[in-house]
């Protein structure tokens, strides 16, 4: 008898089975592959930003006393950022606001949240702040580039349906949400339904890979500090605008049909575009 896998992509011919959101528990707390993968993105890209740090003539010590902070203040903007915008789903239960283990935590609350923290932090240690975030831009996309793979393994954060090479099927009874257009398009395979849906995650990991080797690549011809802060605010805004146009779990501006992240994707590659084009101005 055939076991039905948890994800197949069809036209890649990849079964996956064993797919479980817990790795293991302690004393009888489930500890989750989501934490894991995070905190391995994060420890990766804070190597890389010390790495940067030595070669650049920062001092690559403050980067783990930026990150205590940075992660406290990150977390906290990243889950007001999703409860903001999915404000339906707790003004009946403020206590659920909390409950941070059911998930609700947005990308762009955390790297506001990360900025925040910088802004306040070079004041105070009387860092420079563009040297330090063209340092630590790297290593964060990195650690988002890391971090969408638990997205993988929570079986969200995916697209509609597709045919395409990627398409992704998962389980109907395993994935977290169906949106209502995939309702009609329920596809059978070893006798189990699945949905067919564009991997969103896997197309931003891969697009943020793209854009690390792009600023690594370019960080020895930088004309100004900051240069490379604001082409990783470009480049990730630049895919992350048509990816969240993919999405079907959109965080949505009001009642309206705008995608939040997708519009303030666009402001910022807007801004950093400007940004990048008038400090080169000056400097000639």
């Amino acid at each position: 008898m055939n076991v039905a896998p948890d994800i197949v992509f069809p036209n890649l011919g990849i079964e996956i089975n064993n797919i479980s959101p817990v790795a293991f528990s302690i004393f009888g707390l489930q500890v989750y592959w989501y934490g894991i993968i995070i905190g391995i993105g994060i420890l990766a890209g804070l190597y890389v930003a010390m790495q940067l740090a030595k070669r650049y003539g920062v001092d690559e010590t403050l980067y783990p006393d930026f990150l205590v902070y940075a992660l406290i203040i990150s977390v906290i903007c990243a889950r007001l950022y999703y409860v903001i915008f999915s404000w339906d789903e707790y003004k009946d239960n403020l206590w659920k606001i909390f409950r941070f283990r059911e998930g609700g935590l947005a990308i762009y609350g955390a790297v506001i949240g990360a900025v925040i923290t910088l802004i306040i932090f070079s004041k105070r240690r009387k860092v420079d702040f563009w040297k330090f975030a063209d340092t630590a831009a790297p290593g964060l996309i990195l650690g988002q580039a890391i971090g969408r793979w638990g997205n993988f393994i929570n079986m969200e954060a995916f697209g509609g349906y597709t045919e395409n090479i990627f398409a992704m099927m998962l389980k109907r009874k395993e994935a977290k949400y169906i949106p209502i257009q995939l309702l009609d398009k329920i596809k059978m395979y070893n006798g189990v339904e699945y949905i067919q849906v564009q991997p969103t995650f896997l197309y931003e990991s891969v697009w943020n890979i793209g854009v690390l080797i792009l600023l690594l690549v370019y960080f020895k011809r930088k004309k100004f500090d900051g240069e490379i802060f604001a082409l990783y605010l470009f480049g990730y805004g630049l895919g992350r605008v048509w990816i969240e146009g993919l999405r079907t779990d959109q965080l949505l501006i009001g009642s309206t049909s705008i995608p939040v992240s997708q519009l303030l994707a666009g402001v910022l590659i807007v801004v950093s575009l400007i940004f990048i084009i008038i400090k080169r101005k000056k400097l000639r």
